[in-house]
């Protein structure tokens, strides 16, 4: 397997790009009304407080570890196609098996769009600095 070089600095300014974008996205200015009424829930029912921003934290930081490693065996150095990484495995790991999982839970496809739809932007946006930060 070749060797790959991991920026830690890197994925911890990855994570929090995700946790960024996860509180703007899911923000009532953005999807957090749509979101909470295709969930069931009420504004306030958004997660469990500290303990879901932990699990969201640490579960950002391991997703820019994998993907700080599939940017280096791809052996790419520029945000062009550092994006283009993270849209590929969106497409491959995130939007196809959440779209399975909609299909036959008879989920919507709007909450399907919003959950996906942040994750395209959080991989879109790591790829891109994990590749030029290496």
């Amino acid at each position: 397997m070749q060797s790959v070089v991991i920026n830690y600095w890197a994925i911890v300014v990855a994570a929090l790009v995700n946790m960024v974008v996860g509180a703007v996205w899911y923000s009532p200015m953005l999807f957090a009304k749509d979101w909470a009424k295709l969930v069931g829930r009420k504004m306030n029912q958004m997660g469990d407080g500290a303990q879901s921003y932990a699990i969201t934290a640490v579960g950002a930081l391991v997703q820019a570890y994998i993907l700080s490693y599939v940017v280096g065996w791809a052996d790419v150095t520029t945000a062009i196609r550092g994006a283009m990484v993270g849209l590929w495995v969106w497409l491959g790991f995130v939007a196809i098996t959440q779209g399975v999982n909609t299909v036959f839970a008879g989920g919507r496809k709007k909450l399907w769009a919003i959950n996906t739809g942040y994750f395209l932007i959080v991989l879109v946006i790591n790829g891109a600095i994990l590749a030029v930060w290496r």
